[in-house]
């Protein structure tokens, strides 16, 4: 499906740095429509796949998803994650708004910069993540962006927010401020079209319905809050925004009027 897509898109006289904006196609159902969009680096693939079992976590052997393993062949994704891959705690983890985690795998050269005692764990994979992903970071997203990744099509819809297993899993309570501080949260995936997916697969942006509104921002608001009026209107109802942030946006216009 992405090969094709990006041969689609050469087509059009794109190129590799004009990505489509898909949109569907009422008189043809089952088609879609190209129109424009801002142009995006389209380099980006999955450097690595990881998946893992419930296990006790730190030193009160909390039992946490958090650890996982790499995955050499193809992974099957269904719309509450990828097959082989577990949560502990269901209340505050996985879920259809929470389905998939990736990670820009660049960011972790950032983090063993700033925490050298912890490299053997800042490596790909070392967050949790599902995803690692080459070429993408946080700021190349924007609310809502659907990836086309192997034959799956994945809706980016939150922010990560680090909890206290993270602070277990490198038996460090600053590592979850970090996170919060430094923005380099990852984000979670609802997955619209499941599918399989390979190490390798290149992570084609199909659709961005909402360019006004970076990922970054979203991230910002959430670690700090300071949204203005104008952002909760725009948040309570965005296309792909996970619901309990569309609920939280208009429970916060409620309580200004």
């Amino acid at each position: 499906m992405a090969s094709e897509l990006l041969s689609h898109a050469a087509t059009l006289n794109l190129g590799l740095t004009g990505l489509p904006r898909r949109t569907v196609n009422d008189t043809l159902p089952g088609t879609w429509t190209i129109t424009s969009m801002p142009q995006t680096a389209n380099d980006s693939l999955i450097a690595s796949i990881h998946v893992g079992k419930i296990a006790p976590l730190g030193p009160q052997a909390v039992p946490s998803g958090f650890v996982k393993h790499r995955v050499h062949s193809p992974v099957t994704i269904t719309h509450t994650g990828l097959v082989g891959d577990e949560q502990a705690d269901l209340s505050v983890h996985g879920g259809p708004d929470k389905a998939v985690y990736g990670y820009g795998a660049a960011n972790y050269l950032a983090w063993r910069e700033e925490y050298p005692q912890h490299r053997e764990l800042l490596v790909p994979g070392g967050f949790g993540e599902n995803l690692a992903i080459d070429g993408m970071r946080e700021a190349d997203l924007c609310v809502g962006d659907i990836h086309a990744i192997g034959t799956t099509r994945l809706q980016v819809c939150q922010p990560r927010q680090p909890c206290f297993k993270f602070a277990l899993r490198f038996n460090d309570k600053l590592m979850p401020k970090a996170m919060i501080r430094n923005g380099r949260s990852g984000w979670y995936y609802r997955v619209l079209d499941a599918g399989t997916l390979n190490p390798g697969d290149p992570v084609v942006l199909i659709d961005r319905p909402n360019p006004q509104f970076p990922f970054t921002r979203l991230v910002e608001l959430i670690s700090r809050g300071r949204a203005t009026r104008t952002e909760w209107e725009q948040l309570q109802d965005m296309q792909g925004l996970a619901l309990n942030w569309q609920r939280r946006a208009r429970e916060m216009l409620n309580r200004s009027q």
